[in-house]
C-alpha cells in the first residue's frame, strides 16, 4: 500500500528531539524498512539542519519548515486569516501545509497520528482510508465533532484498552477499534550500563528511588516530593528526578520546576534533579536506581515510563490511573492518586525492608516487558492496518 503518515506537528520525525509519539513512528518505519511492507511518506515538521536524511526505497519524508524568518511570516499571515482552528496556530499551520501537499497525491491510506480534529479537513482533500492512531484520550463522547470524526475515520488504533473504551463512549464510533500496545527498544534497557552513583551525588549504600519523565503538574512530581519528605528518618533513601519541563528545554526558568525546587528545599542532599536527559541515556539512569515511581495525577493513556522501568529491572510503585494496571499487568504496587501522599512511604518502606519482594517484582517486570518489544509493536501495528485494508 501507499501510505501517508501525518505526524502530530510538535516534534520532528525522525525523533532527533525526542517525543514518545515520534519514537513510536520511528519504530514502525524501521520495521517497514526491514520488511518492505509499504511505500510510506512521513509528513513532519523539519528537523534541525544537522539531521541526516533518512530516506529509503520505502520511506520518504515531506518536511514543513517552521523556524526560518520567511516561514514565521507565513505562519503569522496564516494565523491572521484562519481564526477557527481546532488546535493552536503552530499545529494549524503545519497541517495546512501538509494538506496542500496531500491534495495532489494518491494514497491508499493516511495514518493520522493523535490528531482526531484533522480527520474532517483531511477527508476533504483525499479519498484515502483515514486511520487514526490515538495515543491520548482525545476522542470520546465529549470531544468536539466526535460523531463527524468517527464517520470519516475507517478505523482507530489505540495504545491501550483504556483509550479504546473512551472512544467507545461515542455512540457512532467506528466498528474497527484495535488496541496495539506501545513498544520500546528493549535492548537499550536490558544492556545499559548504570551511571556512576558518585557522579550523580549518591553513595553506593543509598536506596535510590527514580522518577523519569516530563516534569509537569499532571505527572505528580510535586505530590511525590511531598510524600518523600515524610521519609526523614531514612537518610539513605534518596530520590532522583530525571527529566525536564518539555523535551530538551532548559527548566531553570520554568515556574513549576522552581516550585518543586522550593518544595525540596533543605533536602538537596537527598533529592537530585538531573534536568532534561536525552532519551538514549535514560536506561543508564534507571539502572542506578532500586525502585521506580510513576506518580501520575492524570489518566495515563499507556505510560511508556512504566514499561521502561520494568525493562530496566526495577520494581515499580505507581498511581492506579488510566492504563497503569493494564500495562503493568498488576506487577506494580498501585496507590489511588487521592491517597498517594499518605500511602507512598508505606509502600516504599515495604520494598526497602523486603529485598525478596524487590527481586520477585524485578523478575516479573522483566518478563512482562518482553511483550513491549518495538518489533512486536510494529508488527501488530501493520497487522491492524492490514485487517482494515482487507475488509
Amino acid at each position: 500500500m501507499k501510505i501517508a503518515i501525518l505526524t502530530s506537528g510538535i516534534l520532528p520525525v525522525p525523533a532527533v528531539q525526542g517525543g514518545a509519539v515520534e519514537n513510536l513512528i520511528d519504530y514502525y518505519i524501521e520495521y517497514n524498512n526491514q520488511h518492505h511492507l509499504h511505500d510510506i511518506t512521513v509528513y513532519s515538521i523539519a528537523p534541525p539542519h544537522s539531521t541526516p536524511r533518512t530516506e529509503t526505497s520505502c520511506a520518504h519524508y515531506h518536511y514543513v519548515k517552521m523556524k526560518s524568518l520567511w516561514h514565521r511570516l507565513k505562519r503569522a499571515w496564516f494565523v491572521r486569516t484562519h481564526k477557527d482552528g481546532y488546535y493552536n496556530s503552530y499545529i494549524e499551520y503545519f497541517f495546512h501545509e501538509c494538506l496542500k501537499h496531500i491534495r495532489g497525491q494518491r494514497y491508499d491510506a493516511v495514518i493520522l497520528e493523535n490528531r482526531p480534529g484533522y480527520a474532517l479537513p483531511l477527508s476533504k482533500v483525499t479519498d484515502a482510508r483515514i486511520m487514526l492512531h490515538l495515543h491520548n484520550d482525545f476522542l470520546n463522547a465529549s470531544t468536539k465533532d466526535a460523531e463527524k470524526i468517527c464517520q470519516v475515520c475507517r478505523s482507530v488504533i489505540t495504545v491501550s484498552d483504556f483509550i479504546k473504551h473512551r472512544v467507545a463512549t461515542i455512540s457512532s464510533h467506528p466498528s474497527d477499534i484495535a488496541t496495539v500496545h506501545n513498544g520500546i527498544d528493549l535492548s537499550r534497557f536490558y544492556n545499559a550500563r548504570p551511571m556512576e552513583r558518585k557522579a550523580l551525588g549518591f553513595n553506593e549504600s543509598d536506596f535510590i528511588v527514580v522518577y523519569s519523565g516530563r516534569v509537569n503538574p499532571e505527572k505528580g512530581v510535586k505530590e511525590l516530593i511531598q510524600a518523600f519528605k515524610r521519609l526523614k528518618d531514612y537518610p539513605d533513601i534518596k530520590l532522583m528526578i530525571v527529566g525536564g519541563s518539555f523535551f530538551g528545554n532548559e527548566q531553570g526558568n520554568d515556574p513549576f520546576v522552581q516550585s518543586l525546587q522550593a518544595e525540596a528545599e533543605g533536602l538537596s542532599n537527598r533529592i537530585i534533579f538531573t534536568g532534561f536527559i536525552p532519551y538514549e541515556q535514560i536506561p543508564s539512569y534507571l539502572k542506578v536506581a532500586n525502585v521506580a515511581v510513576v506518580p501520575s495525577m492524570w489518566d495515563e493513556p499507556f505510560a511508556l515510563t512504566l514499561a521502561e522501568a520494568m525493562a530496566a529491572g526495577l520494581p515499580v510503585i505507581a498511581t492506579n490511573v488510566g492504563a497503569i494496571s493494564e500495562v503493568s499487568q498488576k506487577c506494580a504496587i498501585t496507590i489511588e492518586k487521592d491517597s498517594f501522599i499518605d500511602e507512598f512511604s508505606t509502600s516504599l518502606l515495604h520494598l526497602y525492608n523486603t529485598p525478596t519482594l524487590c527481586t520477585s517484582m524485578s523478575e516479573k517486570g522483566l518478563a512482562i516487558s518482553r511483550q513491549y518489544a518495538k518489533e512486536r509493536y510494529a508488527e501488530a501495528f501493520f497487522n491492524a492496518i492490514a485487517s482494515v485494508s482487507n475488509d
